[in-house]
């Protein structure tokens, strides 16, 4: 018992304070932005302009591994059972308040909450087991596929006009 209530105060305490949770459902891990509300992690994607989600089905279960803000490194990982909130229920709305709070640089500013009712997905994550048994080696994993692109090399010109002396 005591330790049932350990684990969950460090999955508590850890996820409140990293403001980033691997989350695997049936694919690859993905790095998420989240909130702690209520006894659970809130995360909203799947939307234009949105983080992308990891495969999480409604009723399912998830693996969120949780890093230390400070040093990055893996605190703990918990087992979740995924639920998708109605929008428009009671329960939605007290999410989508906390995550509205909580996320930056919205392109659309107040009407973020009416389009993620339209477009993206809203998950709860009830954490329901603490993985004792963190792995002693490196999770690394080849990167996700993704359009971003590394950029063109700098023009030439480019070091001379930031760096040059201003005549006064």
């Amino acid at each position: 018992m005591t330790e049932e209530l350990l684990g969950s105060a460090l999955v508590e305490e850890a996820t409140k304070k990293s403001g980033l949770v691997w989350v695997r459902g049936t694919g690859p891990a993905r790095a998420l932005w989240h909130v702690w509300h209520d006894g659970a992690a809130l995360v909203v994607g799947d939307g234009p302009g949105e983080q992308p989600l990891p495969d999480l089905a409604d009723g399912g279960t998830a693996v969120v591994t949780v890093r230390s803000k400070d040093k990055g490194g893996r605190i703990v990982a918990w087992t979740a059972a995924v639920r998708e909130l109605t929008p428009g229920t009671d329960e939605w709305d007290a999410a989508v308040a906390e995550l509205k709070g909580k996320r930056l640089n919205a392109p659309d500013g107040e009407a973020m909450t009416a389009r993620w009712a339209r477009e993206c997905r809203v998950l709860r994550l009830d954490p329901h087991a603490v993985d004792e048994d963190l792995p002693d080696g490196s999770l690394a994993a080849v990167p996700l596929p993704s359009p971003a692109t590394t950029r063109e090399p700098a023009p030439a010109a480019l070091p001379k006009l930031l760096f040059r002396r201003r005549k006064r």
